[in-house]
């Protein structure tokens, strides 16, 4: 599986797949597969990029 997380730039828009109700995130930090994002609903929350696999927003 590629990790798709690695690619993930601070200013990106994301979603966590197990936690819809956490609303849209932007990255704020991404260093050694740990993942910081800002969920509108949730606040800053650290992801491990190894454990989830989050889902990059493209809005036009």
């Amino acid at each position: 599986m590629t990790d798709l997380n690695a690619l993930l730039e601070p200013g990106q828009l994301v979603r966590h797949p197990d936690q819809p109700e956490w609303g849209l995130g932007q990255v704020q930090s991404n260093i050694g597969g740990r993942i910081t994002v800002n969920f509108r609903e949730q606040g800053k929350v650290v992801i491990d990029g190894q454990r989830v696999g989050l889902l990059p927003v493209y809005e036009s």
